[in-house]
């Protein structure tokens, strides 16, 4: 680091100016910073604008699995399942694919309501968690229920499309 001094005279009084490079270069990497700064903030801001386009094909994935729930459609059951489906009922039951269909299908387990709420999204690569609440009526084997239950999906992308490989459910007991 060096120094340079100017020597101006005004009105019958010298004064001294010493500058560095230092103070310039100070100078310059706040501007810098200051920079990086604003975009990380902008990048920040655009990254929590809102969901990701996985996780809005995979939101539309659970609501169409839903949907499919509630009318016991065996076609869009499957479509919507992994082959290798492992489906945890919130008392211990753990069903594959086949089963799970078939109890939807024939009606020993008919949901009769089925609202989803406080979804959240994970999305890392092909898989994506999603996480909910799940209220509603269902009517197996012509025993009316209410139902109340923490959900927990893991979906896997297969091709272009988001398909359940496992979800367990745990009653929410308060």
């Amino acid at each position: 680091m060096f120094f340079w001094a100017t020597i101006d005279k005004d009105e019958s009084q010298w004064t001294v100016n010493l500058r560095s490079h230092f103070f310039n270069a100070s100078r310059i990497a706040m501007k810098l910073l200051l920079k990086l700064f604003i975009a990380m903030m902008l990048f920040a801001g655009s990254a929590g604008a809102g969901p990701s386009k996985s996780e809005g094909a995979v939101s539309v994935a659970v609501q169409a699995l839903r949907g499919a729930m509630l009318d016991g459609n065996k076609a869009s059951l499957e479509a919507l399942t992994h082959e290798k489906l492992s489906y945890g009922h919130s008392g211990g039951l753990v069903e594959n694919r086949e089963e799970f269909v078939e109890k939807l299908v024939s009606g020993k387990s008919d949901f009769l309501t089925m609202e989803l709420s406080s979804q959240t999204i994970i999305v890392s690569g092909k898989t994506a968690i999603v996480r909910h609440l799940l209220k509603g009526a269902t009517n197996d084997a012509g025993k009316p229920s209410d139902i109340n239950l923490r959900v927990m999906q893991v979906w896997q992308k297969t091709g272009k499309h988001w398909k359940l490989i496992a979800r367990q459910a745990v009653k929410i007991t308060t």
